[in-house]
């Protein structure tokens, strides 16, 4: 059992590096307008704090300081999926690109929020 806990963990860390890694091209390939450039900066900071939140949680010190950053990256992932919609929706990015990196982004929020409640009942 742990060996498949920890083998999942690192598992989910290389999927949260690869599509941070994808975001980061995305966001290169946007505009230059004011407006591409305003959301590409929220969308470039929330979005990379996803896999930093996560790494952190990690490296916590407990399974309350785990949940804790585990919360905020599910935050973090959720945020995503709005400025992605919002540049889709504005017509400032590219259609495929922007729904594959929206899918991604709402699987990784319902595996953060699986694991949220899981170690939410393993705290009581």
């Amino acid at each position: 059992m742990q060996n498949s806990n920890l083998k999942f963990k690192e598992e989910f860390k290389k999927r949260l590096y690869k599509l941070t890694l994808e975001l980061i091209k995305f966001i290169e390939s946007l505009d230059s307008s004011l407006v591409s450039k305003r959301m590409a900066d929220q969308l470039l900071r929330i979005g990379t704090s996803v896999i930093a939140n996560y790494v952190e949680g990690l490296a916590g010190s407990s399974k309350r300081d785990f949940a804790k950053f585990i919360n905020i990256a599910l935050k973090s992932s959720n945020e995503s999926k709005l400025w992605l919609s919002l540049l889709k929706d504005s017509n400032k990015s590219n259609v495929d690109e922007t729904n594959m990196l929206i899918k991604e982004f709402d699987e990784i929020s319902k595996i953060l929020a699986s694991s949220l409640i899981t170690i939410r009942k393993s705290l009581k």
